[in-house]
């Protein structure tokens, strides 16, 4: 038995020890692997990765097994470990989606935002294509989940992790857990009692072996037990578990037992534990749950850990995980022993604690702000970061969390306000710290979450909020039908609201959409219609940007004199608008148009016009395209010698920026629909 583990996110857990027994599971596990596989006795090469399986009831230490196997033969395999959990806490099996987008970011491999389970698997096998790896599969719920990930590379291996056996992978033969051998169980027990007590009545400690049928979770908790009491025999323990009887199984038994001794702070402390997201615990969760000090929970949870009812989680921020054998043992506790409405309000203190911590984590990266500054000091020093290097180390390592907690609190359906308030910080939090294209896959489940409550709250003005930050993560992930679709969804329910801001935003994203499409008929009219709801309210600088979106849209289209009028339209707004960054590069567009058009003459104008205005703006990368624009004319009409003069300066003004550290730029189409003119936008809630 190790004390080491593994939890969802690959982190393994911090003990004491080196593994004991299991000499001969191992012996069989090795031997598997090198053992010819039924393909290949047939003739045939193997097409997927070889499977072991370890089976065994949660507390067996099974987990443990598996990470001491991978630790032997991971040299082997060049490729790197890669481990997800693919159970919950409770029991209930992760999505395959959610398990092969952890191993494509451990990969460093693209996994768009949105996509489909059967997308994100496919992506995973091409990206273990040829590789030699080695995945730990832990809880696995069922063979259908281990199956989806299964790579088609024969040099990778797969250890899966589950309680019974996984029927319908062929060529899996489960190695199945027992108890501990006695000396291995023993030896375990000295580990926390130390060695004298074992050895002056060595036949009661194999007496709490044998009550204990050497389970390794069970001999753990019997361990933390007489390390907390240094003058109890460890007879007198075997002897309580004995009176006990059969009644349950020796972990429910010792837990029991070990639950009963603890102070009833302490206890009520364990029992909510259970409603930790993920089973991931930090000193505010525990806080938040049992409404007490952040430092007398930290001090209770370090109590825990020496008893073996937690685990502590390397990390570089203090955090625990609750076992997954005693899950089920602390949530029926909590059923029974407190009021459904406590209950609640335990969930609702922990929901609002994050809440402020997630404000807390975002206000600190707005250092310009006063009122920023101002709300983060008028906060109790317990709920602020030093730095926003701290704050963003917080955010990584309780990311599994907090993401938990946004699902948990939307099944809830009682605790709806707070979770809307929830996941509107964790969107500006994780935007703020990690931007907005890093942060898109746990976006898109954010917002869907979001798109749940404003459904069954009835809230329009949410729902199509929600609706046009799903739509944007489609289309910018090339999914333009699923998009467009959202768009229209999004333009009813902003209709239903009257929300000016949604209408307007749904009909020029559906504008975009079609345009993406190639339908620029279709383009041109929904933009044409956003234009008409920002003429009437007077916004003139989002007019002036859809004259140009609609004159883009003739372009593609060649229809040229539509075009050219509205990006003089265009034009004009965004001189009255005092725009100048915006008119130069709206008569750069109208120079190409008129390019287009057969006006090489009117073309030249306006490009010089434009370099005039770009220089104005400091814009110097539209300065040196203008001007590689002005050459290109200028060698159509027939003036070499001047067109030399204007890319000379074009390379002049590209030196000088390359000089300054910045990147070459590359030469940017205007004209095409841009994708971060719609910004997302988190569901509308008070900070």
């Amino acid at each position: 038995m190790t004390d080491q583990v593994v939890d969802a996110g690959g982190l393994r857990v911090a003990g004491e020890g080196q593994f004991l027994g299991r000499t001969r599971e191992l012996k069989e596990l090795l031997a598997d692997i090198e053992r010819t596989g039924l393909d290949t006795l047939a003739g045939k090469k193997a097409p997927r990765a070889r499977v072991l399986l370890i089976a065994g009831r949660p507390g067996s230490g099974r987990t443990a097994l598996a990470e001491e196997l991978v630790r032997q033969v991971a040299e082997r395999y060049g490729d790197g470990v890669l481990r997800v959990r693919l159970s919950e806490p409770d029991g209930s099996p992760v999505p395959v989606a959610c398990a092969a987008r952890e191993l494509l970011g451990a990969l460093d491999a693209p996994a768009p935002a949105g996509a489909a389970e059967d997308d994100l698997t496919a992506e995973l096998r091409e990206a273990l294509a040829g590789r030699r790896a080695l995945l730990l599969l832990d809880d696995a719920v069922s063979a259908e989940q281990v199956d989806a990930l299964l790579p088609d590379a024969p040099e990778c291996l797969v250890v899966a992790v589950s309680e019974g056996p996984l029927t319908g992978i062929s060529d899996v033969r489960p190695c199945t857990l027992g108890g501990l051998d006695t000396k291995s169980a023993v030896e375990l027990l000295s580990r926390h009692t130390g060695s004298v007590r074992i050895t002056v009545d060595p036949r009661a400690a194999e007496g709490l072996v044998e009550e204990c049928q050497g389970q390794p979770a069970a001999l753990m908790l019997a361990g933390g037990w007489l390390a907390a009491r240094p003058k109890a025999a460890v007879a007198d323990l075997a002897k309580q578990l004995h009176t006990e009887g059969d009644e349950g199984a020796p972990l429910g038994r010792v837990f029991r037992l070990a639950y009963a001794s603890l102070p009833a702070p302490a206890a009520r402390i364990l029992r909510l534990l259970s409603l930790a997201p993920a089973g991931l615990v930090d000193p505010h969760t525990a806080s938040a749950l049992a409404g007490c000090s952040v430092s007398g929970a930290r001090a209770t949870l370090d109590d825990f850990v020496a008893l073996g009812l937690l685990h502590a989680v390397e990390s570089p921020l203090p955090q625990y995980e609750v076992p997954g054998c005693l899950h089920p043992l602390l949530k029926g506790l909590a059923e029974t022993q407190d009021r459904p409405a406590e209950l609640q309000l335990a969930r609702a203190r922990m929901l609002e604690r994050t809440v402020r911590l997630l404000q807390s984590c975002r206000a600190i990266t707005e250092t310009d702000n006063p009122e920023a500054r101002e709300k983060l000091q008028g906060m109790p020093r317990s709920l602020r970061f030093p730095s926003p290097r701290a704050a963003e180390d917080w955010l990584r390592v309780r990311r599994p969390a907090l993401l938990a907690a946004a699902r948990l609190a939307v099944a809830d359906g009682e605790l709806d306000t707070l979770a809307r308030r929830l996941m509107s910080q964790l969107v500006r939090t994780m935007v703020a710290h990690f931007g907005t294209q890093a942060a898109a896959p746990d976006l898109y489940g954010i917002h869907g979450l979001v798109l749940d409550v404003a459904e069954r709250r009835e809230l329009p003005r949410e729902k199509a909020a929600a609706l046009l930050n799903l739509a944007d993560l489609d289309a910018r992930t090339g999914r333009t039908h699923a998009a467009l679709v959202r768009y229209r969804e999004a333009l009813d329910a902003g209709r239903e609201a009257n929300d000016p801001y949604a209408t307007g935003r749904a009909m020029e994203s559906v504008g975009g959409a079609h345009l993406e499409l190639g339908d620029y008929d279709r383009a041109a009219d929904w933009y044409g219609r956003a234009l008409v709801q920002r003429l009437a309210r007077g916004e003139r600088a989002d007019a002036a940007r859809l004259y140009g979106r609609i004159a883009a849209a003739h372009t593609y289209a060649g229809r040229y004199g539509e075009a050219l009028r509205n990006w003089r339209a265009a034009v004009a707004g965004y001189r009255r608008n005092d725009d100048v960054a915006a008119h130069a590069r709206a008569l750069s567009e109208l120079a190409r148009v008129q390019e287009y058009a057969g006006r090489p003459e009117e073309s030249l104008r306006t490009c010089q016009e434009a370099v005039e205005w770009a220089r104005r703006a400091e814009d110097v990368r539209l300065q040196a395209a203008l001007q590689m624009r002005l050459a290109d004319t200028l060698e159509r009409l027939g003036d070499p010698a001047a067109a030399q003069l204007h890319r000379g300066a074009a390379e002049r003004l590209l030196g000088e920026e390359v000089s300054e550290g910045e990147p070459e730029p590359k030469r940017v189409d205007l004209m095409k629909h841009d994708p971060d003119a719609c910004e997302i936008r988190s569901t509308p809630a008070e900070d």
